[in-house]
């Protein structure tokens, strides 16, 4: 039996880029410490990549990648908004900003610490 989902929504600052995918009603989130994480304030909501649609803005996306190059970092050209990208952790999944999905109420969900400042030891521990 599989869990039940809800359609989520969201984009960017400007609009360009815009998306939806299915998840829990009450997603577990992921507030990471690595560098990029910590200074974006990026809060992940990790769906598998079938539960993930692109609407709008595939050609407004530009990648960035750094240190092992495994993570696809993808941000809007326009505003600079990584409301999505495909993470290290699970590249057949896609990890959603929180803070950029449409009507999400952060306050009322759980918020899991992952120590991304020491990302293999972190990683091999949540399994």
């Amino acid at each position: 039996m599989s869990e039940p989902t809800v359609q989520y929504s969201g984009g960017c600052h400007c609009g360009a880029i815009r998306f939806e995918f299915d998840a829990s009603p009450a997603p577990e989130l992921s507030d990471c410490n690595c560098s990029i994480c910590r200074m974006s304030g990026f809060l992940h909501l990790v769906v598998p990549k079938e539960r993930f649609r692109l609407k709008q803005g595939s050609a407004d996306l530009i990648e960035y990648r750094f240190n092992t190059g495994a993570a696809r970092h993808l941000f809007c050209r326009h505003c600079g908004i990584k409301s999505f990208y495909v993470p290290r952790s699970n590249p057949d999944g896609i990890s959603v900003h929180a803070r950029c999905v449409d009507g999400l109420d952060i306050a009322r969900l759980t918020i899991r610490a992952f120590d991304g400042r020491n990302w293999d030891a972190a990683h091999a521990e949540r399994g």
